[in-house]
């Protein structure tokens, strides 16, 4: 078949597929064209799930009725004045109009402000009428009927009405976060009316995320080099099974960028689990010129100047902001355990005894004279925990890594004291020395006085419940805690933070391995590895597309060492050693989680008031390494309201 020059209409219909993939991408377009034109108030019709009507109005500045022809051709636009290297607007390719005239019956109607009357002109198929009087106050009106009615092939893959109107709903309201000062009508015959008032951010926030979001979320406002990050973070404990909650705006764009995707990961990822997904609303300001919006032309990605500039600023604002807030629980646990005490809420469970491990009475307060067993340890002997945990936990050996179970964590360098073997969880066990009956009766001046719960966030221990929860008292609130999660964060963030405050031992390899790679991974490596090396792994350049791998680190055992490699040239390339950190961060969890008290043991008032002050100075203390809460805050009014004293 010879080369020929195709039709003007299926040049538009092919343009229009990368531009228009379903009816929340024509609303998308259409009101990133009203805010362009400076609109307060946006109100959006739908029918049939937008396949039949898409109605968008809007009070901005209209556009003149000779300017009307142009508004639905080809590359004409009004907002590309700095060019492709400072584009300031939602809107700039000028494809949106005639890309959906070319695939649906399109009535374009304005007036500008000060015209004596409004015009329309309409688009069908690709052949335009008009532009004619029409009735309209100040504004424009965008109709769009029958979408995809001349391409079947792309109407046929469409999902139901239904599926449809809430994909619409969400752009619409993904939209509206970054511009809390616009009211946003939503209504139509396949959907109840929503209304998104004018206010605050904060309020809009809450109106679309839900107000559970704004009561466990920290603020950010960061600045790095010109580029300044502000929104709100969910806590750790405050998480979803997917990323749809994670709300990303690069100067007011909503994007879904796999670099900002990727940075609010790793933020997170010592505090959620695999499985989950966190919640946040993250605004990035940046100069235009360090910004390439003009990447796909649904506008959906960015390309960013620096990128690892911008990924080191996500990263780090939110968790300096997580770990000024390392008390703070969600509150998800707490509504929970008070819905279960409302009436019908435990299912008969409060009629049941206490198991047979349960605690008959409150422990005794702590006092000076109690144990030191879990006494705070010195800044020094903190800092060299992990190398000396690593030592007696880890056994090099040639070929991988052994646990060595005959040498438990010695006083010196545990918050506890060796542990003893539990009985089974429901067995009582061995009373401890702690909670012997005295030998004589104590005066009333010899006893040690209770601490006093308002001093400090986590209050006083009062109880253990089931060899598994410590019961805490504040001046205002009842503190539930999980002594085996707490725990185990504080023993990860010592691991941690020794691990990475020196470099890591690596095993020598008595034959290295040479790893086949492309010359580029091999230069981005090499580069890299007097990095590499502080973790343990020890590289050279041999050849144009090969690696010698001299050692790995010693803490990640036996490794696979062709696809370690492979997979830190990805994210080198993406800007960062994630991986690697990532690696040896998970041995350090399952050390931590191997070496902390356990559910089933009894503990002293000393170790609990010790447990609790020290999740009170350490960072992240709020969920454990999995992502699971270590305590539940319960106010004191709350359980008021359960016995009807308020």
């Amino acid at each position: 078949m010879p080369i020929q020059l195709l039709p003007e209409t299926l040049i538009d219909q092919i343009a229009a597929g990368e531009v228009v993939e379903r009816p929340a991408s024509v609303v998308k377009e259409l009101l990133e064209n009203a805010l362009d034109a400076g609109a307060r108030r946006v109100e959006i019709v739908t029918a049939g799930g937008g396949k039949s009507l898409l109605r968008i109005s809007d009070d901005g500045c209209g556009i003149p009725s000779a300017e009307l022809p142009l508004a639905i051709r080809r590359h004409c636009t009004s907002k590309m004045e700095g060019g492709l290297d400072a584009i300031d607007t939602l809107g700039f390719r000028g494809e949106a109009l005639p890309s959906i005239g070319s695939v649906a019956r399109l009535t374009l109607r304005s007036r500008a402000r000060g015209a004596e009357g409004a015009h329309e002109i309409r688009v069908d198929n690709g052949v335009q009428d008009g532009p004619r009087p029409a009735p309209l106050s100040v504004g424009t009106m965008v109709e769009v009927r029958d979408l995809f009615h001349c391409v079947p092939a792309r109407l046929k893959f469409l999902k139901s009405d239904r599926a449809e109107a809430a994909a619409i709903t969400e752009t619409v309201k993904r939209i509206a976060i970054a511009f809390p000062a616009v009211r946003f009508e939503l209504a139509g015959e396949d959907r109840t009316e929503t209304v998104l008032a004018a206010g605050s951010p904060q309020a809009r926030i809450a109106q679309i995320v839900g107000t559970e979001f704004t009561e466990n979320a920290v603020e950010l406002d960061a600045l790095r080099e010109g580029v300044r990050l502000t929104g709100w973070a969910g806590l750790p404990t405050y998480h979803r099974g997917n990323a749809q909650h994670q709300y990303a705006y690069v100067n007011g764009r909503p994007v879904r960028d796999k670099m900002i995707l990727s940075a609010i990961r790793g933020a997170y990822v010592d505090f959620v689990p695999r499985d989950r997904c966190p919640v946040c609303v993250l605004f990035l300001d940046v100069d235009p010129r360090d910004v390439d919006v003009n990447v796909h032309p649904a506008k959906a990605d960015v390309r960013f100047r620096d990128p690892a500039l911008v990924r080191g600023l996500i990263v780090g604002a939110i968790r300096q902001a997580l770990g000024g807030m390392s008390l703070r629980a969600s509150t998800e646990g707490a509504e929970g355990l008070m819905a279960r005490f409302r009436p019908g809420g435990m299912g008969g469970g409060m009629a049941e005894g206490p198991g047979p491990g349960a605690t008959d009475a409150p422990f005794p307060a702590a006092g000076p004279g109690a144990s030191p067993a879990f006494a705070p340890r010195p800044a020094a002997l903190q800092a060299g925990i992990g190398a000396r945990a690593a030592s007696v936990v880890l056994g090099r050996r040639s070929g991988g890594f052994r646990e060595r179970s005959e040498a438990p964590f010695d006083a010196g360098t545990s918050f506890f004291r060796p542990l003893e073997t539990p009985a089974t969880p429901r067995e009582p066990a061995p009373r401890m020395s702690g909670f012997e009956p005295q030998a004589r009766p104590v005066r009333e001046s010899e006893q040690a006085p209770a601490p006093a719960s308002a001093e400090f966030p986590l209050g006083a221990a009062r109880a253990q419940i089931d060899k598994a929860f410590i019961v805490a008292e504040t001046t205002d609130s009842l503190v539930i805690v999980d002594q085996h999660a707490a725990h185990e964060r504080l023993v990860y963030e010592a691991l941690k933070h020794a691990l990475h405050a020196d470099a890591i031992p690596a095993q020598m390899l008595l034959i290295p391995d040479v790893v086949d790679c492309s010359e580029s991974e091999a230069e981005r490596l090499s580069e890299e590895a007097e990095t590499l090396s502080r973790f343990g792994l020890v590289i050279e350049r041999f050849g144009p597309g090969a690696i010698m791998v001299r050692g790995t680190p010693a803490i990640l055992g036996e490794v696979d060492a062709k696809a370690l490699l492979r997979d830190l040239a990805d994210e080198l390339f993406e800007g960062g050693q994630v991986g690697l950190k990532a690696r040896i961060d998970h041995v350090a969890a399952t050390m931590a989680c191997h070496g902390s008290v356990r559910s089933g043991r009894r503990l002293q008032p000393a170790e609990m008031n010790a447990l609790l002050r020290q999740m009170e100075r350490t960072p992240g203390s709020g969920q454990c390494n999995h992502g699971r809460p270590t305590f539940i805050e319960l106010k004191l009014a709350d359980i008021e309201r359960l016995f009807g004293r308020r």
